[in-house]
């Protein structure tokens, strides 16, 4: 018999492809090695399970370890792979259970390591009270610390959970005013959980804007709607230190100081890929793992996807790093069929992504705003306008701001941002899709969208753009 594919790394990236292997070669092998208890969950519900609209962390699962081996999976929890030879092709792995280390042969190997949350930059940020929002044992985490003392901790019932780390922060008072560090997709929907709380929320940026991949006039929009509900926010402000004692007491800041008594930093990931130094596996300039079309890496027999890998931009073909769900289940998908069977190429990215942010909705794809457009090598021209989401006369409409990018000799679409209340965001998949078709501006604008008063004026937002930005280029 030969060896099986191994997988390293039970989330994303790792149980789709698992799970297309075993559907397309029921009579082979796989091995998943996840050194965690938790697999296969939606890393972008744990905002809304702090936030309380998620009740249970289960709720937050795709693939229970139960159903992961009824579909012939060998799901080894609490295994991490320490070491791999890509000589020999094999992985050492330890098991955290009984301690002990063994040799796994492979006959091709997926590396999906994810992602770490970055926390370094900021002294501080490993005191009790500061937390990340990376994995479900965080999110169980910060929901516990914001519960009343006197009501039971948090899902301490769940097989899989950290109860020790759970019941640790159940037993404190909840806090009254929390900082939230980094005004990204993280951070933004941090903000809005903790204000659900009725907490004094405050939200520090670097930069000068929130949402810096959206683009000013989507960061602005979502600022002033921020402030109008009470978030205080202190862009153009660095975080220097995280002080206190044992627990995070005080935020300081190049301005001053805020008193807090918890403080969430999201200040973006990095690829897990420290265990492929000793490996002839390179990485890309991003630092995540280098692959081809297929997923492949520079080590024969080994695929790299999800968190840790790059991929191959839409716009551009050039590789870039665009660590979210949709790529990295779909590139492990691809990789499964291709272990299996048939070669299947991963995709390209274009980097679209949407985010909540109480009340607004806001989108965004490829390249938004002229500076990005320009270092990958365009001439680009960008337009921004305001226009109705339903028929005037129709009710429930929001003034929705779309802001297109396009390059001036060829007149191509580069990319886009939208923001507004009323469905702004799905709005964003008629630019993807018109993007990785790689339409102009003027054929963008001809494209036959659909039209009803309750659900879009005759010119949709989208339209509006694209008409303003055709007149900018001619």
């Amino acid at each position: 018999m030969s060896d099986p594919f191994v997988i390293i790394g039970g989330d994303a990236a790792g149980l789709s492809a698992a799970s297309k292997f075993a559907r397309e070669n029921p009579d082979g092998d796989v091995v998943v090695f996840e050194r965690g208890r938790w697999i296969s969950y939606a890393h972008c519900g744990t905002p809304y399970y702090v936030k309380g609209e998620v009740d249970r962390l289960t709720d937050l699962l795709s693939l229970s370890p139960e159903a992961a081996e009824e579909r012939g999976i060998d799901l080894r929890r609490e295994h991490e792979v320490v070491a791999i030879d890509t000589d020999a092709q094999t992985v050492t792995v330890e098991s955290s259970g009984d301690g002990e280390s063994f040799e796994q042969p492979y006959g091709n190997l997926l590396v999906g390591t994810g992602a770490h949350a970055i926390t370094d930059p900021i002294p501080g940020s490993r005191r009790d009270m500061a937390f990340t929002m990376h994995g479900l044992d965080s999110a169980a985490a910060v929901r516990a610390a914001l519960s009343p003392s006197d009501e039971a901790a948090v899902d301490t019932d769940i097989e899989y959970v950290d109860a020790d780390l759970v019941e640790k922060y159940a037993d404190r008072e909840p806090p009254e005013r929390v900082a939230v560090v980094g005004g990204g997709y993280v951070g933004i929907e941090m903000a809005e959980a903790f204000h659900a709380h009725g907490l004094e929320t405050h939200l520090f940026q670097r930069s000068s804007h929130l949402l810096p991949p959206f683009g000013e006039a989507v960061g602005e929009r979502v600022a002033d709607h921020l402030r109008e509900r009470g978030i205080e926010l202190h862009l153009d402000t660095a975080v220097s230190e995280l002080a206190g004692g044992d627990s995070v007491e005080t935020v300081v800041h190049e301005d001053g100081r805020v008193s807090v008594g918890l403080a969430l930093v999201g200040v973006g990931i990095e690829p897990n890929t420290d265990l492929l130094s000793e490996t002839p596996v390179e990485l890309g300039e991003s630092g995540a793992v280098a692959v081809d079309e297929y997923g492949r890496t520079t080590a024969e027999n080994v695929y790299a996807a999800g968190d840790c890998a790059e991929d191959r931009h839409a716009v551009t073909g050039e590789p870039t790093w665009v660590p979210l769900g949709l790529t990295a289940n779909r590139a492990g998908r691809a990789i499964g069929q291709t272990v299996a069977s048939d070669p299947e190429p991963v995709g390209d990215v274009a980097g679209t992504a949407v985010v909540k942010a109480l009340e607004l909705e806001c989108g965004r794809v490829g390249f938004v705003g002229d500076e990005s457009a320009r270092d990958a090598g365009f001439e680009p021209v960008t337009t921004t306008i305001t226009a109705g989401s339903r028929s005037g006369y129709y009710p429930g409409g929001d003034e929705t701001t779309v802001t297109l990018t396009a390059d001036r000799g060829t007149g191509r679409l580069l990319g886009g941002a939208i923001v507004g209340r009323d469905r702004a965001a799905i709005r964003i998949d008629t630019l993807s899709t018109a993007l990785e078709s790689n339409l102009t501006v003027a054929e963008l604008e001809r494209l036959d969208l659909a039209y009803a008063p309750p659900f879009s004026p005759v010119w949709d937002p989208v339209l509006v753009a694209a008409k303003v930005l055709r007149g900018e280029l001619d």
